[in-house]
């Protein structure tokens, strides 16, 4: 397979895995490409390489330096914006975890601990309250195994098992 055809085949199929974990089809290609090129690209790059429009890449780009997963290089002479993916993938696995975690898991955690406030005593009551706990446990529990693998690096034997890993 030459270079260039495994680098589309890449962008697609990374996008289309993306949609299986809740992640924007467009999000994730443009944040393929950007990895897979060896020089920032600008927002004309990425809209001629993904056939997407201005507004599309622009909307993608600016997500992606959101999840700080992206950031913007100048290019000396030229006023484009030009940007660039960090390729340390445990660093990009360490700061999606961080930023689903912030979306998706601590609301989850707020949201079930408002819900046992239920002003009822009775053993219904009683029930609907047990089970939010028991939710309330297990989303606690992912949280934690999330801020460890966050914080992998501050924790020595974790940090050393992770180095394993890398």
């Amino acid at each position: 397979m030459k270079l260039d055809e495994a680098k589309e085949k890449y962008i697609q199929t990374w996008g289309t895995f993306a949609t299986n974990w809740g992640i924007n089809r467009t999000m994730a290609q443009v944040h393929a490409l950007l990895l897979a090129s060896g020089k920032p690209l600008s927002t004309d790059d990425v809209m001629e390489q993904l056939e997407i429009s201005r507004g599309n890449a622009n909307m993608n780009l600016r997500a992606l330096m959101d999840w700080g997963i992206v950031k913007k290089e100048f290019v000396k002479g030229d006023r484009k914006e030009y940007f660039i993916a960090e390729k340390d993938v445990w660093f990009l696995f360490k700061q999606i975890t961080k930023e689903r975690r912030k979306r998706e898991i601590e609301p989850v955690v707020a949201f079930l601990e408002e819900l046992k406030n239920v002003d009822d005593d009775s053993d219904e009551a009683k029930e609907f309250i047990k089970l939010m706990e028991d939710f309330g446990n297990v989303t606690n529990k992912i949280n934690n195994i999330m801020d460890l693998a966050i914080k992998s690096d501050d924790h020595w034997l974790v940090g050393k098992i992770t180095n394993l890993l890398k």
